[in-house]
């Protein structure tokens, strides 16, 4: 790659996706730069042509990964009048695009809601863009008011973490599927109907 290749948005890029695989697979500490370099087809003058240290790139993963849930936990729509088809419908959507969008990102999902210490914030903060369509489907009454609505938004992000971890990062199931999955837990429970 020449020097101008390098110094264009594509080294940059190839760059993020080679420092996001290596921090994945063996941890912040371990990753060395010259390795992210390497993955990249890159030498280590590139890197530092793009990054200051691996400490800014890493901190640039995690808040492009924090930005890119928060994007999408925000396109969670409730409104008012919403039929309970509606609101099973748009459940379903909602569920899908986040394990879509960990799915499609997996090594930067690993470093971003796994490893990093801002995992923490990134969780709360989707709990509580949680809790607050909650809020307004309670004040709405499509959802039951005796429901704890940050206990809940807390349920659910640890449902979508765990599921993420043992069934969708491993590839044994799909977006789709954990989506339906969970929204009919979620939404319907565990007991069986009577009558």
């Amino acid at each position: 790659m020449t020097r101008a290749g390098v110094r264009s948005r594509e080294g940059r890029r190839l760059l993020l996706e080679a420092g996001a695989e290596e921090f994945a697979q063996t941890g912040f500490y371990q990753t060395k730069v010259s390795s992210i370099a390497a993955r990249a087809g890159l030498t280590q003058p590139d890197f530092y042509i793009h990054f200051e240290s691996k400490e800014q790139m890493y901190e640039e993963l995690v808040e492009s990964f924090r930005v890119l849930v928060n994007e999408t936990v925000q396109c969670m729509k409730v409104e008012p009048d919403q039929s309970q088809a509606e609101i099973l419908s748009r459940g379903l959507v909602f569920l899908e695009s986040i394990f879509r969008m960990l799915s499609n990102n997996p090594a930067i999902t690993r470093v971003g809601f796994y490893q990093a210490l801002d995992s923490v914030r990134i969780k709360a903060e989707m709990a509580g863009h949680i809790k607050k369509h909650l809020l307004a489907a309670q004040r709405w009454g499509s959802c039951r008011e005796e429901l704890d609505p940050e206990l809940t938004a807390e349920c659910v992000v640890g449902l979508i973490e765990r599921l993420t971890l043992t069934q969708l990062l491993t590839g044994h199931e799909s977006p789709s599927v954990l989506a339906k999955q969970t929204r009919n837990l979620l939404y319907h429970g565990m007991l069986a109907h009577e009558g």
